[in-house]
């Protein structure tokens, strides 16, 4: 899904209707899963979650994602997710900033790298995602600073077959108002591996056409992803482009889960995909359930007109599956149940190394600590155990916090640390309802 657009509202009959269609979905979404006699592995959402970047909406967001990974089977750390454009708080854009987000616009990589490379820069540049870089690592879905892909992700469909997520930045250099063909993803992001045995399935929010680097993203893209998956436009639609001889590009546009506006073309969408491993032709196969909001009964069903007469499963040329080592045993090669998404290291950053050997409940506190906490909690928590001193008056940026974070799971104090928070969420509730 894309587009959830939390705190959009601008009147109280727009939150009735928008909390509706939302409910609605949940239990589309509950039933459809059941149908397929399994649970889901995962959420995944290709941005602008909030509509002004608020820590009020990020709450709410986060309530409702997990009420959904409840309703479809999956853990609520099993959401995946990128940035869009709401996603960015433009109260943040300071004349500086904007200075130099026009200068990126107008020299392209050149500048980018010079103040991604810049420690100060860096961080000025990316205070605009303050709010969703607390809701988004709380899911391990951290946006790498040095303007660097997050590859981190990945969830094996057979033995020797994995799909691995690519999640880009798409809103890097956005600004107040953008145009199309004006971003920039930069070489950092265009530039991802590809591994033998693994194919890709990237996540971003704009698509393409939004990109001024759009011709040299598209190269790499149809040299080494399988599936791309964008959202921004609202309306959804599927592309699948033979790149070469057995080598398919599928490309996806999910719609708005909840746009702007509701009129007879705009309306509340999301898919339900499934992937899976074509042992005939040793290739990955995407099967798509669109589900759109049926106006007149007020609920969502299958949305006939999206495929086009296409078939709901699409069998992908898939060259890098080809290039791995075949499966051990091939008629046992499907994977029982649903399959679990991973955290791996990033093939180039090395980035969820520490995840790796991070159990469910060190994963959940994380969570707990940096979505459902502010800035002025998690501060306090670090001055109660001792990781920071009571008279700093320095600003601990988001970096920062998560090594103080990581610190204190490495000391052993998981048990403080937890009930701290618990704490914490406990007077922030008592505080909301006085």
């Amino acid at each position: 899904m894309s587009d959830i657009h939390f705190g959009q509202e601008k009147d109280g009959g727009l939150v009735f209707t928008n909390d509706d269609a939302k409910k609605r979905l949940l239990d589309d979404a509950a039933g459809e899963v059941a149908k397929l006699g399994t649970s889901a592995s995962g959420v995944i959402v290709t941005g602008d979650i909030a509509y002004s970047a608020k820590y009020e909406e990020y709450v709410k967001a986060g309530e409702w994602l997990d009420r959904l990974a409840e309703r479809v089977g999956c853990s609520r750390l099993d959401i995946q997710m990128v940035p869009g454009n709401h996603d960015i708080d433009r109260a943040a854009i300071t004349p500086v900033v904007k200075f130099h987000l026009d200068s990126i616009r107008e020299h392209g990589d050149k500048v980018l790298d010079m103040l991604l490379d810049d420690e100060g820069q860096r961080e000025a540049l990316y205070e605009r995602f303050a709010a969703y870089r607390d809701f988004s690592s709380g899911y391990g879905c951290d946006l790498d600073v040095g303007g660097v892909y997050s590859a981190d992700v990945a969830v094996t469909i057979a033995p020797g077959r994995t799909v691995r997520f690519v999640r880009l930045n798409s809103a890097l250099i956005c600004s107040r108002k953008d145009d199309k063909g004006t971003l920039i993803l930069g070489a950092r992001q265009r530039v991802f591996d590809a591994i033998d045995g693994e194919e890709m399935v990237v996540l971003v929010h704009h698509p393409l056409n939004w990109l001024q680097d759009s011709n040299e993203a598209a190269r790499y893209f149809k040299s080494r992803a399988r599936v791309i998956i964008s959202g921004h436009e609202h309306f959804p639609s599927l592309d699948i482009q033979p790149v070469e001889e057995r080598c398919d590009l599928l490309m996806l546009a999910a719609g708005a889960t909840a746009p702007d506006d509701v009129d007879e073309k705009y309306t509340y969408k999301y898919n339900i995909l499934r992937f899976d491993w074509d042992e005939a032709a040793d290739a990955l196969a995407v099967t798509i359930n669109p589900r759109t909001w049926n106006p007149e009964m007020k609920r969502f069903e299958r949305d006939a007109t999206f495929l086009e007469g296409r078939s709901e499963r699409n069998v992908l040329g898939s060259p890098y599956f080809r290039r791995g080592a075949p499966p051990v045993a091939p008629m046992q090669s499907r994977i029982d149940g649903p399959a679990l998404m991973q955290p791996v290291a990033n093939p180039v950053t090395g980035s969820k190394e520490a995840d790796l050997s991070m159990s469910d409940d060190v994963r959940l506190i994380r969570l707990r600590f940096f979505r459902d906490l502010t800035e002025e909690y998690r501060r306090r928590i670090l001055v109660e155990l001792e990781a920071i001193p009571a008279d700093l008056t320095d600003r601990l940026d988001h970096t920062i916090e998560q090594r103080f974070f990581t610190k204190l799971v490495a000391q052993g104090r998981l048990d403080k640390l937890s009930a701290a928070i618990e704490a914490a969420i406990l007077e922030k509730k008592q505080g909301n309802s006085e």
